[in-house]
């Protein structure tokens, strides 16, 4: 199972893009919980079952205070590629976080 969070401006702009990463995960039969959520909320959404946080790029501007937020628990984030975003790529956006998961060592 891998936990991915990914964080937007409201949490709603990412919603088709996870569906798209929800579709991407089953057709490559891996188990995974993925949800988005305003950036807002990181401090209740995310806890050390979570493996990987993303970021849409229209908050990427706080990137790096998103990482301070969730370095005690190792866990990777990365804003999303802008061109992936904008495509609703899920299966690539899938791929970046099973990537960071992997060389974080989370799963």
């Amino acid at each position: 199972m891998v936990t991915i969070r990914l964080f937007c401006a409201g949490g709603m702009s990412t919603s088709l893009l996870v569906t798209k990463m929800r579709e991407a995960a089953a057709a490559a039969g891996v188990e995974a919980d993925i949800e988005a959520h305003g950036v807002g909320s990181v401090d209740r959404r995310v806890d050390e079952k979570t493996d990987v946080v993303l970021l849409g790029p229209q908050v990427g501007y706080q990137a790096k205070q998103m990482r301070e937020k969730v370095a005690k628990y190792n866990i990777p984030c990365e804003v999303i590629p802008m061109t992936d975003y904008g495509m609703v790529n899920g299966k690539a956006v899938f791929e970046l976080a099973l990537k960071l998961a992997r060389e974080a060592g989370r799963i």
